[in-house]
């Protein structure tokens, strides 16, 4: 493995807390992924259902859990066969699975449907990503097509899911968690310093994301947290600009929103930088803005706020901005501000980057958000967003990437 594994203890607890919370004898069901496929006989990088991984602590494709409260649990693997020794090498051995997860009954996935017709019951509580399954109708993943075929078997089952007792439980990290989300937004730093060295005229958005791709790899990361968004002058105004094929010009901007893993745990990070090493006044106004911005509401992420509040209490910063740098009139309609910041400030962050948890829910101690608040002037080719990782504590909160530099003046001098 790249990463350390957490001790299984970890995944003992969190199956334990989850359990608490569901009736007597329930029984629960959750997949883990596929891998899938991308042309011919390729495939895509393996990504873990984050819900299996949380609970098991597996890192491999074609997984089942079976817990039942009161009763067994069980984890469900692929065997190693000849052909998957010779292409693939060696999956974990049964012994090995319960060596990661801490479970003791370890069988292999061919003999889930048998276990299960002898553990059914008149409900089963079947995790399902509502997310995905509503943002991807067309996607069809080992849950859904478990689903269907559970219905299909036993058309009498009454199915219900516990995500929302799952993801509530989610949202509150550990010490543990939260060291490794440290370390993926170590990691993250790193790229950035690479990159602020690297950057100046002339170079390609897509030479930027390689420096940075390189150091992740070099530190253990597999992979990037999500596709980054290495934007420069106008593209930086497109939220989810991805191409990253534009070249770098004297007096624009580049705005960087990127993120490390570590262990599956995402960090998720955004800087402004000058690409001649400088900004220019008027640029300089439009950071300040978002700056002061950010720095408002990071005083605000404190126990009872919601994202919702968050976002609200953004808007209302932001109009005065506006004002100050011209873009809109003093007493302008609410909605005009609106264009200029197109998008939420604040999100959960863990095993997903935009992790589980509704915006509702009020912030409590040990959970990790982002802040990122910024202005987008398309008109003027300036897109600014600051984004950093906050965990709330009992007395506040701690920016878990206070070490990296934002300031104008700290920027530049990153890039010398």
């Amino acid at each position: 493995m790249r990463y350390e594994r957490l001790d299984a203890a970890h995944y003992v607890l969190r199956r334990k807390k989850f359990l608490e919370q569901l009736p007597d004898g329930a029984l629960v069901i959750v997949t883990g992924n596929d891998l899938l496929p991308s042309n011919a006989d390729g495939t895509y990088g393996f990504i873990q259902n984050n819900a299996f991984f949380y609970l098991t602590g597996i890192d491999q494709e074609e997984g089942y859990l079976i817990l039942e409260k009161g009763g067994e649990e069980i984890l469900f693997l692929t065997e190693t066969s000849e052909q998957i020794k010779i292409w693939e090498g060696e999956k974990l051995s049964r012994t090995e699975g319960t060596q990661v997860s801490g479970i003791r009954r370890v069988e292999w996935l061919e003999a889930f449907w048998e276990v299960l017709d002898q553990k059914i019951k008149s409900e089963v509580y079947f995790y399902t990503d509502l997310t995905q399954e509503d943002r991807f109708p067309s996607f069809r993943s080992r849950a859904a097509w478990t689903r269907e075929l559970l219905l299909e078997k036993y058309p009498n089952v009454i199915l219900q899911n516990p995500s929302k007792i799952l993801d509530a439980q989610r949202m509150i990290k550990s010490a543990t968690e939260i060291e490794y989300i440290q370390k993926a937004i170590d990691t993250t730093y790193a790229g950035l310093k690479r990159a602020a060295k690297f950057l100046k005229p002339g170079r390609y958005e897509f030479e930027v994301e390689a420096v940075i791709s390189h150091e992740f790899l070099m530190r253990r990361s597999r992979h990037h947290a999500f596709l980054p968004i290495v934007a420069t002058g106008a593209n930086a105004c497109v939220l989810h600009y991805v191409d990253n094929n534009a070249q770098c010009k004297d007096g624009d901007l580049l705005l960087i929103d990127f993120g490390a893993e570590y262990g599956n745990y995402k960090a998720d990070m955004t800087r402004v930088l000058p690409v001649n090493g400088n900004f220019t006044e008027r640029q300089a106004e439009v950071y300040s803005s978002v700056l002061r911005i950010f720095k408002a509401l990071r005083e605000q992420m404190v126990i009872g706020n919601t994202v919702v509040q968050m976002k609200a209490e953004a808007m209302r910063l932001l109009r005065e901005e506006l004002v100050h740098l011209g873009l809109i009139k003093p007493g302008a309609h609410p909605n005009a501000a609106q264009k200029y910041l197109p998008h939420g400030v604040s999100h959960s962050l863990g095993l997903d980057v935009h992790d589980v948890g509704e915006k509702k829910t009020p912030f409590a101690p040990g959970m990790v958000l982002t802040l990122e608040p910024g202005i987008y002037i398309q008109e003027e080719g300036i897109g600014i967003r600051l984004e950093n990782d906050i965990l709330i504590t009992e007395s506040g909160n701690v920016d878990l990437m206070a070490h990296v530099p934002i300031e104008i003046e700290d920027i530049e001098n990153l890039m010398i």
